[in-house]
């Protein structure tokens, strides 16, 4: 693997960079306040994104994530991989490029396995930014972790489905530009355990569908995008809305889950690389016992752990990447897991710190780093929990060894 970057892709770090330093985070106090001054109605379209957005587009910045498809930059994962991790560094970066989750993972959906028809009518204005997107795949009364446990139900009637369950975890759908779903549900409970599941577009304004609730993540309601909980009942809609076809959802889900997985991961690196930098800040800026706080010899070992940390689990994420590219995600499962595992771990691990070395303010409202953690944290269940991508490794590593042996 060469780990150096090709010319286009420095080209583009250094525009992604220059983009950010110009234009995102000066805005960051302005979102901020547009936000505080929607006062108790917070789902609503923040000014300043549209603003942004624009500039983005002009500058040639947009759907930047797109790895096989002509519709984007034409970048790999290796190759967008450093540019997810500059979004990364704030909150509402990767909306500015038309790059966020879930809007990703469902325009690649389409693009693989939607028709013309669902192309035309539903890609193409997210590609161009004009509405956006949910995933519904959680439930509430089922352990998700195994996909195969939900039960909303899809059942044939004559030339519609009706769908019948209850979602939560349904990211992006607090957005009023939210204009579609993607919902995941069973059209065959008897069906063999993986073709049980069917995928199926839902227009948000169609008859039955209630959202219940925004869920928060530790008091933080992620306004105006949410993780909403909704209820379908007898939702139709028409036939031609499911997507490949009856029993294929688990197909769908592996090639949605293996870039969505790793661009979160992506995502979450820039964010602990902030995390870092807020510190070092912190620790320079205060002094105790008589000497600044980063030259007690605690602070300094935590800042080359963090470091080196960061390093590893970069080089892992770049690895995974340039395995998909190569080999393809399914022979680069295992290291997709990993980085999984050890992205959100590494973050986490690196905020924690940040957050102690400010003190009382690190818990705080006066600083980010109490979003940062919550947003990390959420990074260990999201697209699946730990646990399930470890079992995934351990099965892997463990018929290298029962093959090896029996050979």
């Amino acid at each position: 693997m060469n780990f150096d970057y090709s010319d286009k892709t420095k080209s583009l770090i250094e525009d992604v960079a220059n983009f950010m330093d110009k234009h995102i985070y000066p805005a960051e106090p302005i979102y901020n306040q547009q936000m505080k001054d929607f006062g108790d109605n917070r789902w609503q379209v923040v000014p300043v994104l549209e603003e942004l957005k624009a500039k983005a587009k002009e500058a040639g910045l947009w759907n930047l994530f797109l790895p096989e498809s002509d519709l984007g930059a034409g970048l790999t994962n290796l190759e967008y991989a450093p540019l997810a991790e500059l979004m990364g560094r704030v909150g509402f970066a990767s909306e500015v490029f038309n790059c966020s989750a879930p809007d990703t993972g469902n325009m690649e959906v389409l693009i693989r396995y939607g028709t013309p028809e669902q192309q035309e009518k539903w890609l193409t204005p997210l590609l161009a930014g004009e509405i956006r997107s949910a995933f519904l795949m959680t439930e509430p009364d089922v352990a998700s972790s195994d996909a195969t446990n939900i039960k909303t139900s899809i059942t044939r009637d004559g030339d519609e489905y009706v769908i019948n369950g209850r979602k939560w975890w349904s990211s992006g759908l607090g957005d009023p530009r939210c204009k579609i779903t993607i919902l995941m549900g069973k059209t065959d409970f008897d069906a063999p355990r993986h073709q049980q599941q069917s995928m199926i577009l839902v227009p948000v304004d169609t008859p039955g569908v209630e959202v219940l609730r925004p869920l928060t993540v530790f008091g933080y309601d992620d306004a105006p995008h949410g993780h909403m909980e909704v209820k379908l009942d007898n939702v139709r809609v028409p036939a031609e809305n499911m997507l490949l076809g009856e029993g294929r959802g688990f197909e769908i889900a592996q090639g949605r889950l293996g870039p969505g997985r790793i661009h979160h991961c992506m995502r979450t690196i820039g964010l602990a690389e902030r995390a870092l930098e807020t510190m070092c800040g912190r620790l320079a800026s205060r002094q105790v016992f008589g000497k600044k706080i980063f030259e007690h010899s605690l602070w300094e070992e935590r800042i080359a752990e963090a470091r080196t940390d960061l390093e590893m689990t970069r080089l892992l994420c770049l690895k995974a990447a340039h395995m998909m590219d190569t080999v393809g995600n399914k022979v680069a499962q295992a290291e997709i897991a990993m980085i999984k595992v050890a992205g959100p771990k590494v973050a986490l691990k690196i905020i924690d710190n940040a957050i102690q070395s400010h003190g009382g303010g690190g818990v705080s409202q006066d600083f980010d780093l109490a979003q940062m953690y919550t947003h990390a944290r959420t990074m260990r269940l999201v697209d699946g929990p730990d646990e399930v991508h470890n079992r995934a490794i351990a099965r892997i590593e463990m018929k290298k060894y029962i093959d090896q042996s029996q050979a």
